[in-house]
This record gives C-alpha cells, sequence and structure tokens, in this order.
C-alpha cells in the first residue's frame, strides 16, 4: 500500500522541523516546503546573519533539516502575495485608524491557502505546518482545537482558516508540549543555540512597527489633535497610524495623570485619550466573520472569547444580528476592545470560528 503524501511548510523553525520529523516517523512521504514571503537571504554574502536575525523563513535551517531527515524540499516565492495580502493590508489597516493581525491575515491568505493549493495542484494527501493547534478528523465532520500546551496554543492565529481545508491539515506539534519538541529539534542535531520564538510580526525588522509603517508609508506622518472625550485639546500628535488603544508611553503630554489612547479617529485626524477606567466596554460587535459553527448565525449562544493572543479568553454571549455580524457580550468589561482585532470564539477547546471587531460599546 503507498504512503500518504503530505506537504509540510518548513519555516526553518524549531517546530516545522519537528513536524516534519513526526509525520517521517509516522510512515508519512513527506515532501518540505518553504514559503519565502519576505526577505531573501544572501547566500553570497561574506557575513551572514545567524539565522534568528532573519525574516520568520529561515531557508538554511529548513534545507539542513530536510536533509537529515532524507526528505525533499523546495522553497517557492510568495512574497508578491504576501506583499499584497498581509504587508499592504497591514500598513492600510494602521492608516484608517485600526488594530490588524498580519499572522492570522498570513495564515488565512497566504501560507496555508497557497499550500493548500499545491496540495491539491499535485493530488497530495495532507498539508501540515509546526502550529500549536490540533485537528479532530471525524467521519462527518472535523474540528480545529486548541494544542494540549495552552501555553503555546496559536489556534487564534487560525481560525480564518477555511473550513473545507480542515480534513487535509496536520498539525503534529499540537499535541507536544514545548519542552519536548526543543529537546525533539536538539537530537536532530539543530543548532539550538540559533534557535529563538518567531517574531510576532515577522516583518518587522526595525524593533518598532511605527518605524516600519513611516517607511513603508511616508504620508503617515500627518499631524493632528491629542484630544479628551469632552474634546479638548492637549497637544499634538505624528499621525493616527503611530497609536493604538491602550497605548501609554509615547504621547509626549503632560497633564499631571497617566493618560492612555482611548481609540483613534481617522475622519478628524484626532487621537482621543483619557483615564485607564476608559478602556474597559463590555460589547462589540465582529463582522467580516468565520465560522466552524453555522449555528452562530442563527442562534444566541454562551461562549469563551479571546480577543488577544496573549489574553485569556472570557465568558460572553454571542447573539447574530442582520447582515451576517455578531454582538459579544461579555460578562466583565474588557480592556481595550479595539477596531481591526479578531475575535476568536471557543467552546471549551474546540473553536467555533471568529471575526474581526468593527465597534466597541459601553
Amino acid at each position: 500500500m503507498p504512503k500518504q503524501t503530505v506537504i509540510v511548510g518548513m519555516s526553518g523553525g524549531v517546530d516545522s522541523c519537528v513536524a516534519a520529523a513526526l509525520l517521517v516517523e509516522q510512515g508519512y512521504d513527506v515532501h518540505g516546503v518553504t514559503l519565502q514571503v519576505w526577505e531573501r537571504e544572501d547566500e553570497s554574502a561574506a557575513v551572514s546573519k545567524r539565522w534568528q536575525e532573519r525574516s520568520c523563513c529561515k531557508v538554511g535551517i529548513a534545507k539542513y533539516a530536510a536533509k537529515r531527515l532524507g526528505i525533499s524540499h523546495e522553497v517557492i516565492d510568495a512574497q508578491t502575495t504576501f506583499r499584497s495580502a498581509v504587508i499592504d493590508d497591514f500598513v492600510n489597516g494602521y492608516l484608517e485608524g485600526t488594530t490588524p493581525n498580519p499572522c492570522v491575515r498570513c495564515n488565512e491568505r497566504v501560507k496555508l491557502r497557497t499550500l493548500y493549493a499545491l496540495a491539491q495542484t499535485r493530488s497530495v494527501d495532507f498539508i501540515a505546518t509546526g502550529h500549536y493547534a490540533r485537528v479532530e478528523h471525524a467521519t462527518d465532520h472535523c474540528h480545529l482545537r486548541q494544542a494540549i500546551d495552552r501555553r503555546k496554543d496559536q489556534s487564534y492565529f487560525l481560525y480564518r482558516i477555511a473550513p473545507t481545508w480542515l480534513p487535509q491539515l496536520l498539525f503534529p506539534v499540537g499535541a507536544m508540549h514545548k519542552q519536548a519538541v526543543w529537546e525533539r529539534a536538539e537530537s536532530m542535531g539543530l543548532p539550538a543555540d540559533e534557535l529563538k520564538e518567531s517574531q510576532e510580526i515577522c516583518f518587522v525588522t526595525q524593533g518598532d512597527y511605527r518605524t516600519f509603517i513611516e517607511i513603508e508609508a511616508p504620508e503617515s506622518k500627518r499631524r493632528g489633535p491629542f484630544i479628551t472625550t469632552s474634546g479638548e485639546v492637549l497637544g499634538h500628535h505624528d499621525g493616527i497610524a503611530y497609536y493604538t488603544p491602550g497605548q501609554r508611553r509615547g504621547l509626549g503630554i503632560a497633564t499631571g495623570e497617566r493618560l492612555y489612547v482611548q481609540r483613534v479617529m481617522p475622519q478628524t485626524n484626532a487621537v482621543v485619550v483619557g483615564p485607564e477606567d476608559g478602556l474597559f466596554t463590555s460589547e462589540c460587535t465582529v463582522a467580516d466573520l468565520n465560522l466552524f459553527d453555522e449555528t452562530l448565525l442563527t442562534t444566541t449562544t454562551t461562549a469563551d472569547v479571546k480577543v488577544r493572543y496573549a489574553t485569556p479568553a472570557a465568558p460572553a454571549l454571542l447573539e447574530p444580528l442582520s447582515g451576517g455580524a455578531i454582538r459579544i457580550s461579555f460578562q466583565s468589561p474588557q480592556r481595550t476592545l479595539s477596531p481591526g482585532q479578531s475575535a476568536v470564539f471557543y467552546h471549551d477547546d474546540r473553536v467555533l470560528g471568529g471575526g474581526i471587531i468593527q465597534a466597541s460599546h459601553t
């Protein structure tokens, strides 16, 4: 009986390399693919960057791991798609006063979409990545679930993948704890001293997304007023793209009290500031939905909702609205429910779906 085939996305990080190793052990016919989404490595340079100083695609490590595992490996140029689907979306989001999440968009529009299309073209059985998540493969339905290691769970970044992809998705490290993954990587001879956790925004190598936006969109430097909720002008800012709700540092306003960005207003080029208690709201409207459970569009239900990767999910009531939107009413007020953020819905460890926050309400 021929082996089942799988394309594994190998970014060159520890997780994707270990995922490939596990698939080989499990008897799959494994083909490694690295999607070159950002800067290319200069292999002719006399002094190369250390692997962890490069972008998210560490081609050198991916090639090394594939050779150690005895599997094929290829690099596919996805820079044009990444530019239009992720970079432009990221920059335009901040110019419009929202808080986008490029990792969510990248999985949806570039990485998993490209791997899935490649598998379809080549009649490959599965695709796999090193994400910390799980897919429960049932006879009649597949579910996206959180990883066993909840501290590393990445299901928040995966909620926008198409439900039709789930039957062909494998996340081999989703059933492992991170420490076990590190140990496995070291046993493969990977350069552990040169590996580190991926940056949250892989293409922001300057250390600050504001610098990146200024370079990509010089027109973002447009002065406007800092105002209070009552409309009092307290000073002037450099451009709304450089401020996000909840931000306290870098405002340059001295009033004798701590002020936080409450919201940005692209229509008037104003940044509203106020005390910390003004950041908390109990409701928001979510649209641009991607659902694994379509009953959320017809039935009011309870769920746990995560509005940032690094914050715990909070219990809430989900109420369907006309036009394919959902109103989220949290049991307790949440800090900075910002337009552009993703809100992801969970029942226990199962991902129900999610969407993009359009507006928050007190």
